[in-house]
């Protein structure tokens, strides 16, 4: 393969890269506390001896959207949203982990988990115990009432580097830097935040994605019968 057959070919794996973020986009938009994905395409440069260096793509660093999505009503007692930056804290067999998919649910022993059944955690990292048979009622601080008695507060909370955060599945998040409570925060009870992906705008970039990939796929099918054009005139002189 030529310089102008690895460039093309850097690009068109990065592209298909990307292709596969939008889709998984598209098919969680209606998924409460999805997070968008995108891909940060960048530019590195391969040196070779005695040759002219080739400018290459790499699409290989993904990107989450931290942006509010709606806050649909539902009135579920259960029901748990929070209006600004953080997330909710659940227990997992492999750790701590950081969703804002906030529809909960009491297990057989009492503790509040999520649809997964990880265990919802206060801010300090303890399970969240809710009476059977009592009025559950949740402040805009996260503190959480049964029958008017205070039982805990629903720890939500932010990654203390930013960067370290990092999506395992469409709901779950991983940090490695520790987490600090998120100020100026709102728990909202009713209600579940909606996915923040926008389905309009991530068709309309699945479709440049795929003219910008077949696009490419020309170019290196032309690329491919000059050279073997260029062969057959060699073997013929």
């Amino acid at each position: 393969m030529d310089n102008a057959g690895y460039v093309s070919l850097s690009r068109q794996t990065a592209l298909l890269n990307e292709m596969r973020i939008v889709a998984n986009n598209i098919a969680n938009a209606a998924t409460t506390g999805y997070r968008q994905e995108g891909l940060v395409f960048s530019e590195y440069i391969q040196s070779a001896p005695d040759q002219v260096s080739l400018s290459m793509t790499r699409g290989q660093v993904r990107n989450t959207s931290l942006d509010q999505g709606t806050l649909t009503q539902t009135n579920g007692a259960l029901d748990f949203a929070i209006e600004g930056d953080g997330f909710f804290l659940v227990e997992t067999a492999n750790g701590q982990r950081l969703t804002r998919a906030g529809s909960f649910a009491p297990n057989a022993d009492g503790d509040l988990v999520n649809h997964d059944g990880h265990r919802v955690l206060d801010a300090g990292g303890a399970p969240l115990f809710v009476p059977a048979g009592t009025a559950i009622a949740v402040a805009a601080d996260g503190t959480l009432s049964a029958d008017g008695q205070p039982i805990g507060q629903i720890g939500v909370v932010l990654p203390s580097d930013p960067l370290s955060l990092v999506r395992e599945d469409g709901v779950l998040f991983r940090t490695d830097g520790g987490t600090e409570p998120a100020e100026g925060s709102r728990v909202l009870q009713g209600f579940l935040e909606s996915s923040n992906v926008n389905p309009i705008l991530q068709i309309a970039r699945m479709i440049e994605v795929q003219r910008a990939y077949e696009a490419g796929q020309n170019l290196l099918d032309t690329e491919d019968q000059r050279i073997r054009n260029a062969v057959k005139t060699l073997i013929r002189t």
